[in-house]
């Protein structure tokens, strides 16, 4: 017996004594699936410890419960199969008491550190290629290379080649030699030239012994020997500074691109909690471990049943519906049927997060995994990508649309019966006619049809499961009980649910404290009362009286309705200055909610801009100036210097950002690492409010790294965030290089943001469900949400209105899962019957509305700015279903066209080259498109006055809203004119 101690205790010296060799030769997650000894909680421990903190530290966690007492039977020797079944064949000789020679494990670090200097340029390699060749040479186990053929046609080559680097090094010693011959076969001769093989030198010599590091020289300049030496590489002092994105692969710290966040990974780090045995190395390792309350919110969904799960934000629900995902195909696949599925979501954002941080990770190494948004840069068909792959995340609309094809028999599309799993994100969303209700209702009608099917005896087409997945279905503005329960049960029905699935999470989710921040009114506002001073005059020139408080979300729309009325009525005098009124109007209310001189500044620009649209380059020919709009310039020249003046005295600043920046300082000051999210109302406030901060040295002193995110549509006057620039920001802000973000309502809902110390709604309300959502974004301990008032925002009354609802959603949940299910069954199918019901009515109303489509000729289009006659429907055409042009001669003559400084590539064919804009009055009329080489003027109807049979229609922003079917795009006939026209000018 005491021998037997004896043993264990020189075995854990053992051990202890190589720990610093084991933490760089072992992958946590391979070795777990072999070490049977060690409890499964505890295994799930570990795996959760290399996903959060990384292999290294998981590997100190593995080696402590490997050596803790009591010590079962065997457990060394099992310790040591577990190192060689796992591929970790240099760690298990250590553990055998055969470890290298002083000599060769000090070349074996220098081959180690050499990889990694020089793996920014080693990842250029062909990397299947080479993959190939190392299997063949037992660089690699199968395993291995399983994983780097999936990651590279997954992630592509680079992210491949990082795998390879990783796994190669973990080999015994020599393993660099044949590395060295691998690069010269594949003809990779740059690098094998750049890690030491010399292009003279025989093939052979990559075979020779490496220098050792006594053999090294000392001094900084390489002795003639060296330099002439064939021996292995010649090693080179290597400066190099990493920096946080720098793409040197780590590669000892790490075996998966899940438990490492590599530059061309943006898989975040799990913030709900959820424990998970890292993400798969093959078929039959691929493990997620939910929670208790995650796995009882997952069953009926795992029993095949159609569910909503309503989960708060940041508890896991993306991270169920990948485990729902993974057993659905494999459940089908143990019954030998194919299972295909489809995840919705309703930004396009939430694609590229869903793809890289959830759905890929688990499910790359047994399914294959891709995703589609009007982003992706994939051209070929979504018919093909759903044929080709087991798992699609798309935006809803891509979905709708090839549903559509099917259905219309425009092509092949898609159909729902190729579906078995659809899993809709923020499905709350599936009511009042949008996307999501559209393929729902689809589904709703083949449900329905499949049963007068069943009743005839015959076959019904098979339909898709449906998991829906939401934080808050909300109430719908209802103020009763009985309208809430039948709010949510209609979002039940369009989802065709059998139960809605939600939890108290206790002590896995805790409430942020809300604080309430009121302000104080001006006591002099001398900014504001200049501004109202130019609107009065602007009133009396334009002979209006409003009978509401000038600034106010009710005179806004007041002076919506002049600006339309005026157009209609060709009162271009009434037009203009209600046009420069809501500037105004805007002006106050940015007084209100951020500085003064950001105030200012939009004003400013504003004028210099409508002044600057007066001047054309064309001097022959300059833009008319009336009266009015020389008053109006004129009015704010007079008030100019004034305003600017006041807009930079503190004094009269407003009390809500004295608040805000109160807030944000103690929240720096009081804790240790902050990070936190002001949610505002507009983009001009957010980006303000971050130019704010960043201006701020008080800020600066107490490290506040700021930096704002927005809407990436076209729709405002301020330029749009792309995609790729919303992506970067969220990414620095995950990785703590921002701190404090500023955004719109785009980062409320879906995307993953990281656990936030604090949240501050400023001067933003909306409904119950924003609210929830915003609340979900204050993840760590001791988090707060706080709202700050601003003036006109009703905050406070608004979020007492919330609360009362959040509360009356919560009880109409309850009492909905109260129900016995057959009387659940019978509300839901009634509420289906009457929304099918409802369709009919509205497909008949479009049908009606179809036959009754204008004649194009008979529709005329007028400027909005000086109500000159500019072309009629005959005139226009649409490229790619969605953009109206005018490429006639007539209308060439009529526009001049400007430079876009806000120029941005589109991801069709077609790029926008600048606008096009009224010679007359300069009256901007829509894009200059460059369409497959050929220029083509793109019109946007709110620019314009339209008219049919001479009955002009008062409001009219989108070309949906024309009742006009105008002809296609005639590419080829166009073409040629254009090119005949270059041949006349050449001759």
């Amino acid at each position: 017996m005491a021998s037997g101690d004896d043993d264990d205790a020189a075995n854990v010296r053992l051990i202890e004594d190589f720990r610093p060799r084991l933490r760089e030769q072992i992958v946590v997650e391979q070795v777990l699936d072999h070490l049977h000894f060690i409890e499964p909680e505890r295994r799930e421990r570990i795996g959760q410890r290399a996903r959060s903190e990384g292999n290294h530290a998981a590997v100190d966690l593995l080696v402590s419960e490997v050596t803790r007492r009591p010590h079962p039977a065997g457990w060394f020797r099992a310790f040591v199969d577990a190192l060689l079944n796992s591929g970790c064949e240099h760690a298990a000789d250590y553990m055998q008491a055969n470890p290298p020679e002083p000599e060769a494990e000090a070349e074996n670090d220098q081959c180690v550190k050499l990889i990694h200097l020089l793996s920014p340029s080693l990842v250029d390699m062909k990397t299947e290629e080479v993959c190939l060749h190392c299997h063949a040479e037992g660089l690699l186990t199968a395993e291995d290379a399983e994983i780097i053929e999936t990651t590279t046609k997954n992630k592509g080559s680079r992210s491949g080649a990082r795998e390879l680097l990783r796994a190669i090094v973990r080999g015994r010693p020599g393993w660099f030699s044949k590395f060295l011959s691998i690069l010269r076969e594949t003809e990779h001769l740059h690098l094998y030239e750049l890690t030491g093989g010399s292009p003279d030198c025989d093939k052979r010599a990559s075979d020779e012994k490496m220098p050792s590091v006594k053999d090294e020289p000392t001094g900084k300049e390489e002795s003639p020997a060296a330099a002439d030496s064939c021996d292995g590489p010649q090693f080179m002092e290597i400066s190099r500074t990493e920096e946080p994105g720098d793409e040197a692969t780590d590669l000892y710290e790490g075996a998966s691109t899940e438990s490492r966040k590599l530059p061309d990974s943006s898989g975040p780090s799990q913030s709900d909690g959820t424990a998970s045995v890292a993400a798969a190395k093959s078929p039959e390792k691929a493990d997620i471990v939910l929670r208790d309350y995650q796995m009882d919110v997952a069953r009926p969904a795992l029993e095949g049943k159609n569910i909503i799960i309503c989960l708060p934000t940041g508890s896991g629900k993306t991270r169920v519906a990948v485990y729902i995902t993974k057993k659905h195909l494999e459940g089908r696949r143990a019954e030998g049927r194919s299972g295909k599925v489809v995840v919705l979501v309703n930004k396009i954002p939430l694609v590229e997060q869903h793809y890289s941080a959830e759905f890929l990770p688990f499910l790359k190494h047994t399914r294959k995994v891709e995703r589609v948004s009007g982003d992706s840069q994939l051209k070929i068909s979504f018919t093909e990508i759903v044929k080709k792959n087991d798992v699609i995340i798309c935006t809803a609309q891509i979905l709708e649309n090839y549903l559509e094809r099917s259905n219309t028999g425009e092509d092949e599309g898609v159909n729902l019966s190729d579906l078995t799993l659809i899993v809709i994100d923020e499905c709350h969303h599936t009511q009042k006619g949008g996307v999501y209700n559209h393929i729902m209702m689809r589904y709703l009608k083949q449900k329905h049809k499949n049963r007068r099917l069943m009743k005839e005896q015959k076959k019904p087409t098979p339909l898709p499961q449906i998991l829906g997945l939401t934080a808050s279905p909300g109430v719908g503005g209802a103020t009763k009980m009985e309208k809430a329960e039948e709010h949510i049960l209609r979002i039940c029905a369009n989802l065709d649910a059998s139960k809605i699935m939600t939890r108290s999470l206790g002590e896995h989710k805790k409430e942020p404290r809300k604080i309430m921040m009121n302000v104080e009114d001006r006591k002099e506002d001398p900014f504001g009362d200049v501004i109202k001073k130019i609107m009065n005059a602007i009133h009396a020139h334009a002979e209006l009286s409003p009978t509401c408080d000038l600034g106010s979300q009710n005179y806004e729309q007041w002076v919506v309705q002049k600006e339309r009325k005026a157009a209609t009525e060709e009162d271009q005098k009434v037009r203009v200055c209600a046009e420069h009124l809501r500037q105004y109007s805007e002006g106050l209310n940015l007084s209100n909610t951020i500085r003064m001189r950001d105030a200012f500044s939009f004003l400013n620009k504003y004028n210099e801009e409508e002044i600057k649209r007066k001047t054309t380059i064309d001097e022959e020919q300059p833009i008319q100036i009336t009266p009015t709009e020389r008053f109006l310039f004129n009015l704010f020249k007079e008030n100019k210097e004034e305003l600017q003046k006041l807009a930079e005295n503190p004094e009269y600043e407003n009390d809500s950002l004295s608040k805000l920046r109160a807030k944000i300082l103690q929240e720096f000051s009081s804790r240790e690492a902050a990070r936190g999210i002001i949610f505002t109302k507009t983009r001009r406030s957010a980006i303000a409010l971050s130019q704010w901060i960043q201006e701020n040295p008080k800020f600066a002193d107490i490290g506040v790294k700021a930096s704002h995110v927005i809407g990436g549509g076209d729709q405002s006057v301020v330029k749009p965030m792309t995609s790729a620039e919303q992506k970067d920001v969220l990414s620095k802000f995950r990785h703590g290089e921002v701190d404090l973000l500023i955004a719109t309502t785009v980062a409320e809902e879906g995307l993953d943001i990281p656990a936030c110390n604090f949240v501050i709604r400023y001067g933003l309300v909306t409904n119950e469900i924003a609210m929830i959502q915003a609340q979900g974004r204050g993840r760590a301990e001791d988090s707060s949400y706080t709202l700050v008032e601003v003036k006109n925002s009703g905050v406070a009354e608004k979020e007492c209105v919330n609360e009362y609802r959040k509360n009356m959603m919560n009880k109409a949940i309850d009492k909905i899962r109260a129900l016995h299910q057959p009387d659940y069954d019978k509300r839901i199918v009634e509420f289906q019957i009457q929304a099918i019901m409802e369709e009919k009515v509205r497909m008949v109303k479009k049908k009606q509305k179809g036959m009754k489509n204008e004649n194009p000729s008979d529709a005329t289009f007028s400027c909005r700015g000086c109500s000159k006659r500019v072309c009629t429907g005959e005139d226009i055409q649409i490229i790619e279903n969605m953009h109206r042009v005018n490429v006639t001669t007539e209308f060439s003559e009529l526009f001049i066209q400007r430079e876009n400084t806000t120029l941005q590539e589109r991801l069709l064919d077609y790029e926008t080259n600048g606008f096009v804009a009224c010679k007359d009055c300069g009256q901007r009329w829509g894009s200059m498109m460059f369409y497959r080489g050929i220029e083509c003027p793109c019109l946007h109807v709110k620019n314009f006055v339209v008219a049919f049979n001479g009955k002009k229609i008062s409001k009219c922003s989108k070309w949906s809203e024309l009742a006009i079917k105008f002809s296609a795009f005639d590419y080829a006939e166009h073409a040629k004119r254009v090119a005949e026209s270059s041949d006349d000018e050449e001759t």
